[in-house]
Parts: structure tokens; C-alpha cells; sequence
């Protein structure tokens, strides 16, 4: 059966005038407007389709992605405001999200961005999104472990750093004291658990923890040395914006990586730069 507000792979029923209409299961057929039917469909191919309600709340579905899934936070720009209704957002798809006044922490005006959960409304069926965030986080204990790798959706600054949503569930902290350079509110980033607190908030990373996070890159290093004819214009002096940038991590993980390489005899250092040795050519992630 469809599920409203999700991705689903729906079998064609029937094509027609508007479009082809879908097997939504017990929903019924689901009409998938012609505009958005692709162009190299083949035939009994199942369409992967969001399904939600149109300006007309009829069960419609489309090739387009959202921003943001039924049950999931996404940051999104307001684009207008309905005096009786609440504010509408840009979703990415034809019809735009509305967020209630009711679900709106601060009163929302157009061209603010926020950060949103898009719900599946019980009573009305209808796709709604909410500026309540605490109503729509788990406090549950997460049961991560030191260093998993987690998806961080960053939310808000703070003092100590920077507020986010880990894996669209729970809360976590990103500490600026470990970060090379500021973060954009809505920044969607692959990061690793430093460790849960008794109360259940996560502290985060932008980088792995020990050897973890120096075996890879070291990998990565010796790749781009590779690529680049076996010198690179990166070293210790290189500053921690241009590594994050070419790199993904923190200058402190670059450092160890090619402290790790200049102690095995891998790389020379050229001031300025790096250069793999002749006789250290080796595949990325072999053992020596």
C-alpha cells in the first residue's frame, strides 16, 4: 500500500488523458500527472513516486523530491503567508508546505528560512510542518557508539557551538572548539558520535575519532598524491579552512595523517608541501 508522505515504488494501473493512475493499495488509484512521467519508462516498470495531497486534496504523486519526508527535519524558506491559515514554505514540489500559526515557535514571515518537521496530520491526513521541534525529538537514550557515523542536520548556534539533529531523531552539539571554521544554519553533514550523556544528548564530530579517522585518510592523502603526480601544496602550515575544504577534516586530523606517513617513510615534506616517496607507492588501504 502507499504511504502518504513517503517514496513509493507503485506499479502504472492505467494511463490516461491527465496521466497514468498508480496502484496506491488500499488508497486507491493515485493519479502521477503527465508533466512528471519519465521518458524513457519502460514497460511493467514500477515508478518511484512522493505521494501527498494536492490544492484540491486529492491523493496525487510525483516524480519531484521534497526537501523533507513525513518524519523528518528539513530547513526550508517561507514564501508566503495566508492570513487565516499560517505560513507556506518552499518544499520543492508544486504545492508548498504549510506551517500552521498553531506550530509555529516564533511568528514566521516571508523570506525567513527555519528549520521544520514535516508531520502527517492525524485527523486530517494532510502533510503539515511544525517550527516545534522538542514536540518531535526523541529523549530517549540513543544507544550509539563512541565514533559511529551518524547524518547531522545543524540547527541553531550557541555558545559552545553549534545545536543539531542527529539521524532525525535526537539532539546533539557540535563544540566550535573542534571546528575549523563556522557551520550554515541547515548545513546537512556527515558526522561521527563522540559520546551520549547520561541525559541523552550527543556530543558530535566533523571527524573520526583516532585511528579511525587516520587510517582512512591517510588513503586519501597518498590518492591525491597519486592523482597529482606525487606532490601536494598541503602541509602542516596549510591553514584549516583550505584542508577542511580539499580534505573534509580538521587540520589536527590532517596533521596526525601525514605524521603517520612521514613516520613510515611515505612522504617527504618539501616546504611548502608534500611528496610520496619512490619506494613507498603503495594501493590505498594495503596493508605495509
Amino acid at each position: 500500500m502507499a504511504t502518504i508522505g513517503k517514496r513509493n515504488s507503485l506499479a502504472i494501473i492505467r494511463a490516461s488523458q491527465p496521466g497514468l493512475y498508480l496502484d496506491g493499495g488500499e488508497l486507491g488509484e493515485i493519479l502521477l500527472p503527465g508533466r512528471y512521467i519519465p521518458a524513457d519508462l519502460a514497460p511493467k516498470q514500477k515508478l518511484d513516486v512522493f505521494v501527498y495531497r494536492d490544492s484540491e486534496d486529492r491523493l496525487v504523486a510525483t516524480t519531484e523530491k521534497p526537501h523533507a519526508l513525513v518524519g523528518e527535519f528539513g530547513y526550508m524558506k517561507v514564501i508566503s503567508i495566508h492570513p487565516q491559515a499560517g505560513a507556506f514554505l518552499d518544499w520543492g514540489l508544486a504545492k508548498d508546505l504549510l506551517v500552521p500559526f498553531r506550530e509555529q515557535e516564533i511568528p514566521l514571515r516571508v523570506g525567513d528560512w527555519a528549520i521544520v518537521y514535516v508531520a502527517l496530520d492525524a485527523q486530517t491526513n494532510r502533510i503539515l510542518a511544525s517550527t516545534r521541534l522538542n514536540r518531535h525529538l526523541n529523549r530517549d537514550t540513543p544507544a550509539y557508539r563512541d565514533g559511529q557515523p551518524v547524518n547531522i542536520l545543524v540547527t541553531s548556534k550557541t555558545p559552545l557551538g553549534y545545536n543539531a539533529i542527529v539521524d532525525n531523531a535526537h539532539l546533539g552539539l557540535l563544540y566550535k572548539s573542534q571546528l575549523a571554521s563556522a557551520l550554515k544554519i541547515g548545513a546537512k553533514l556527515k558526522g561521527f558520535v563522540r559520546t551520549v550523556r547520561p541525559n541523552g544528548k550527543i556530543d558530535l564530530s566533523l571527524d573520526a575519532v583516532g585511528y579511525k579517522r587516520v587510517a582512512p585518510l591517510t588513503d586519501l592523502i597518498v590518492a591525491a598524491l597519486n592523482m597529482s603526480g606525487g606532490k601536494l601544496a598541503f602541509d602542516d602550515d596549510s591553514s584549516p579552512v583550505v584542508i577542511r575544504q580539499n580534505f573534509g577534516v580538521s587540520k589536527k586530523a590532517f596533521k596526525q595523517a601525514l605524521g603517520k606517513l612521514y613516520k613510515t617513510r611515505r612522504i617527504a615534506f618539501t616546504q611548502p608541501g608534500i611528496e610520496l616517496l619512490e619506494n613507498s607507492i603503495w594501493t590505498p588501504g594495503a596493508r605495509r
